[in-house]
């Protein structure tokens, strides 16, 4: 049984201020003003996000993942709605390539400490599918999407034996896409790539590294969820709560590269292992 006591003293002790924010709206309806207070703090003056908002790229200036991730906590408070939102699009059409995706990483990282895969390139990648989800779960209209959303049906349509990290973005926009025949098609391709438990192996990770059903899918009532069955979410979301570790907090299970870097991504994962919970009726 979830010991939320355990992880909420967890996350006071060891979190970012912004996860300890997240964490008051989930278990005490705390308001979402504080969360976009705290994720204002890590914007910067060319208006993206950066300051190792998203723990595997520590520098200052601007990154795509950390413009994902600032989506993703506006997500998680009901805060889709921002002004924000509108001022991402804006700064992501400065970083788009002419084929309307952006960069996994941008040349600002050099320099400054990263995990070993995030690496500067310039070509389009992954995280174009998440970010185009999450404004369209925003109900965006704003011109940077179209494009990047063609960018995106066509890099499903030519992805042949993919799995991994590019399986669970693309999952993330197909469940917020408004298409959903093409969307459910699409969906339906992965099949072959999972396992017998639902989960994808990480090419490249650590040992046994997987991504399991209810990451692949964690929201209830989502397109992705037709590839799971519902002996494969209860599983992993006993997996989940089990999770939970002696001093209050969960882990991610990737690869722990600097102190400051492992104890920010448990502060995020202990918060997301609860929403997770909360949201599939397993808290």
């Amino acid at each position: 049984m979830t010991d939320l006591t355990a992880a909420e003293q967890f996350v006071l002790a060891n979190a970012r201020l912004i996860d300890r924010h997240r964490l008051a709206v989930l278990l005490h309806g705390a308001p979402a003003d504080q969360v976009v207070d705290a994720l204002v703090a890590y914007r910067t003056s060319d208006g993206g996000f950066g300051h190792a908002l998203e723990p595997d790229v520590r520098c200052p200036g601007s990154q795509t993942s950390a413009v994902l991730h600032a989506l993703d906590v506006l997500a998680a408070v009901d805060a889709l709605d921002h002004p924000l939102v509108g001022e991402i699009g804006d700064w992501l059409t400065t970083i788009t390539n002419p084929d309307g995706g952006v960069p996994t990483v941008l040349p600002s990282a050099d320099g400054f400490p990263r995990a070993p895969w995030m690496v500067p390139a310039p070509d389009s990648g992954f995280l174009t599918y998440a970010i185009a989800g999450k404004l369209w779960q925003a109900g965006s209209t704003h011109p940077w999407l179209p494009k990047a959303t063609e960018w995106c049906w066509t890099a499903l349509e030519q992805a042949d034996g993919v799995g991994g990290y590019t399986v669970k973005f693309a999952l993330d926009f197909l469940d917020a896409v408004p298409d959903p025949a093409r969307a459910a098609a699409a969906i339906e391709r992965f099949r072959p790539a999972l396992d017998g438990t639902g989960s994808l192996a990480v090419e490249g990770g650590t040992e046994n590294e997987k991504i399991t059903p209810i990451t692949l899918s964690p929201h209830p009532g989502t397109p992705s969820r037709a590839l799971f069955t519902a002996d494969q979410l209860d599983a992993d979301l006993d997996r989940l709560a089990a999770g939970q570790h002696d001093d209050g907090g969960w882990d991610v299970d990737y690869l722990h590269w600097s102190p400051g870097q492992a104890l920010d991504w448990r502060g995020i994962a202990t918060v997301q292992a609860l929403t997770t919970l909360q949201a599939n009726k397993h808290l």
